[in-house]
């Protein structure tokens, strides 16, 4: 199930939105999160509940462990996280195949091994149930002695999908304290409702331009102005994707008192790659930072060490994303960006002008996505190869073949736009009365419903995640 389908928005939220305000008892509203939120991941995948409730009481018998037997804590950590990680989830579920077709590969056996599917969603309840385990072992947090108040971290049906990776330090007094009320159901209808437009409106109608693009791009009226076009639109649709997946998932947690941390700072207004990861997918870059990326030593260290955190941790980062060398080597790329910028810029980036800084790192960022979005290394050279190329474009032919190009346009530059802080420039939005709001809240809805009604289903990109 998916927020942007007809079967959640007409019945599982209302249904589960009203069970819930209907119970006054904390105790009870937390079992009807919970049920649903089970219900929630169970829809697509019912034979992988095992799996994440199997995870998260690992997690659990573990933390009780920890808090009891002192002496033991550290053993018991190691085997906790060891349990989560290799048995359990990412280990077997998402890098077993890959590490069987690389090793056949590279040494031309013919080792055989049933294909595991990938369950939805797992590499993001994984990095939350560590983050649970790891600051309990570090005292950032209390052990939860309730299994199901775990379980309902873990499995909280807004972030469960695809993020944005929520820490248990965030909500461990929300799960027991959490206060709600009409202002904050409004309030995070309306984002849940500014999420869906971006997804359904915007990033699903800009997708038809790279597709069309990419699914043409062999005849040679498809040039350079046409492979910037289609990854210009690339880097539009998956912001649009995953921030409207974020704002969904921080309005729906709003409404029933839970409140998540930012996802994203507009981050195609950076000046800088590492700037560019300040803003983008917050959640995931402090998740590494914190647990990775700082425990190694981070910039606090020898040079060649320092050099060698940066590549684990963007190594790492793009193996996160989906087990192929694509993302490896995406991961490699951002890594050696942000090398560059540590090492040889730093010093001469505050002599250029803005506007060159900017346009460095928007390049630079759309390079990179092409990286992300082509796992076939021979396309990838092809369209790598295009983009730094003198073909010019026959964009007659190219809208010729393709008239869903010609209909996408118009998506695109609005979506160019707000892709930008453009409203900051109106500085009377915060005056607008309630009721404006909330009408327009109404009417984007029921605009979000025409668009899901007349075209067919798009995924999000990050449930492969």
């Amino acid at each position: 199930m998916v927020f942007s389908s007809m079967t959640f928005l007409c019945a599982f939220l209302p249904l589960c939105a009203g069970l819930y305000y209907l119970s006054k008892n904390r105790i009870y509203r937390n079992a009807i999160l919970l049920l649903f939120s089970l219900g929630f991941y169970a829809w697509g995948e019912p034979k992988y509940l095992i799996l994440i409730v199997g995870a998260t009481m690992v997690a659990y018998a573990g933390g009780l462990l920890m808090d009891k037997w002192q002496g033991g804590k550290k053993a018991t950590f190691a085997c906790t996280i060891t349990t989560v990680i290799l048995v359990l989830c990412i280990a077997v579920f998402k890098y077993l195949n890959f590490l069987v077709d690389s090793v056949n590969s590279l040494t031309g056996a013919d080792l055989v091994l049933r294909q595991i599917a990938l369950p939805i969603g797992i590499s993001f309840f994984t990095f939350q149930i560590l983050s649970y385990v790891i600051d309990l072992y570090r005292g950032k947090v209390k052990v939860q002695k309730n299994p199901l108040y775990l379980l309902l971290y873990v499995s909280f049906f807004p972030q469960l999908i695809a993020g944005p990776i929520v820490r248990y330090e965030t909500v461990e007094l929300q799960l027991r304290e959490r206060q709600e009320s009409l202002d904050e159901i409004t309030a995070g209808l309306r984002r849940f409702v500014v999420g869906l437009a971006k997804k359904v409106i915007l990033a699903d109608n800009v997708a038809k331009i790279f597709t069309a693009i990419y699914a043409g791009g062999g005849h040679s009226a498809y040039g350079a102005a046409a492979y910037w076009l289609a990854a210009l639109s690339y880097t539009l649709h998956i912001y649009f994707d995953f921030s409207g997946y974020s704002d969904m998932a921080i309005g729906l947690g709003r409404m029933f008192g839970f409140h998540f941390l930012e996802n994203f700072n507009f981050p195609y207004i950076a000046q800088s790659v590492t700037d560019f990861w300040r803003r983008w997918h917050m959640s995931l870059s402090t998740w590494f930072r914190d647990y990775i990326y700082i425990p190694m030593g981070g910039s606090r260290t020898q040079k060649w060490k320092h050099i060698r955190n940066i590549l684990v941790v963007w190594a790492l980062t793009g193996l996160w994303h989906g087990a192929s060398w694509n993302f490896v080597l995406w991961g490699l790329y951002f890594a050696a960006l942000l090398l560059l910028e540590k090492f040889l810029l730093s010093k001469v980036f505050p002599k250029i002008p803005a506007v060159v800084r900017w346009l460095y790192t928007f390049l630079a960022v759309n390079v990179g996505w092409v990286l992300f979005h082509m796992t076939d290394f021979s396309q990838m050279g092809y369209a790598l190869g295009k983009l730094f190329s003198f073909a010019p474009t026959d964009f007659a032919h190219v809208l010729m073949a393709d008239s869903a190009i010609i209909t996408a346009l118009p998506y695109f530059v609005v979506a160019l736009v707000f892709a930008f802080p453009v409203q900051n420039l109106w500085k009377g939005r915060q005056q607008l009365p309630l009721w404006v709001k909330n009408l327009f809240t109404i009417l984007l809805l029921l605009l979000c419903f025409v668009y899901m009604l007349s075209t067919t289903f798009h995924p999000f990109i990050y449930f492969r995640f």
